[in-house]
C-alpha cells in the first residue's frame, strides 16, 4: 500500500470510492434521498475543488481509500467497502494524525466509525446538531490529544466519565 497526495486523475476513482463508501455507511443514518443527492457527480465536483486537501491509499494501481482535511480537522476517513478491515483507514489515520490532524466529526449513529476512532485513541468531547443535507442531524465531536499550554504538546484526553453521554 502507498499512501500519497491525490492528484487530477484520481478524481473519478475517488467519487466512485465515496459514493460506495458513503452509501454503505450511512444507509441506515440518511434517509434515500438524502443518500443520492451524494452521488459521484457531487463528489468529483468536491474533490476538483478540495483537491489539495486529499491524500488516498493505492495498492497495485487501485485507489483503496483516502482521506480529505482541512488545517487539524479531519473532514472526510472512506475506504472501499471491499477493501475495508484491510488496515487502510488505520493507515490513512496514522498519516493524516502525523500531518498534525487533532479533530473530526461524525454523525452519532455511525456506531462503526465511533468505535474505530476510539480504537486509534480518539475522545468523544461534545455532541450536537446541525444541519446537513436539508435537515437538522445529530453530530459527534472527536479529538485526539488535546493541546496542553506548551506549544507543540499535547495533553491526554479526557476520561470519557467527564464528557457526557453523546447517545
Amino acid at each position: 500500500m502507498n499512501i500519497r497526495p491525490a492528484v487530477a486523475a484520481d478524481i473519478a476513482a475517488l467519487a466512485q470510492v465515496a459514493t460506495a463508501a458513503y452509501r454503505q455507511a450511512f444507509a441506515e443514518i440518511l434517509e434515500p434521498e438524502a443518500l443520492a443527492s451524494r452521488d459521484a457527480s457531487f463528489f468529483s465536483g468536491l474533490y476538483t475543488r478540495q483537491l489539495a486537501k486529499l491524500i488516498l491509499a493505492e495498492a497495485d494501481g487501485r485507489i483503496d481509500g483516502f482521506a480529505m482535511t482541512t488545517g487539524t480537522h479531519l473532514d472526510m476517513l472512506f475506504v472501499a467497502p471491499g477493501a475495508q478491515a484491510k488496515g487502510i483507514g488505520s493507515a490513512l489515520l496514522a498519516e493524516v494524525e502525523i500531518r498534525g490532524v487533532r479533530t473530526l466529526e461524525c454523525f452519532r449513529d455511525n456506531i462503526a466509525a465511533r468505535d474505530f476512532y476510539e480504537r486509534h485513541g480518539w475522545r468523544l468531547t461534545r455532541a450536537y446538531r446541525r444541519g446537513f443535507i436539508g435537515r437538522e442531524r445529530d453530530f459527534v465531536f472527536y479529538e485526539v490529544g488535546r493541546p496542553d499550554k506548551r506549544p507543540g504538546n499535547f495533553a491526554p484526553p479526557a476520561p470519557a466519565s467527564q464528557i457526557g453521554d453523546a447517545g
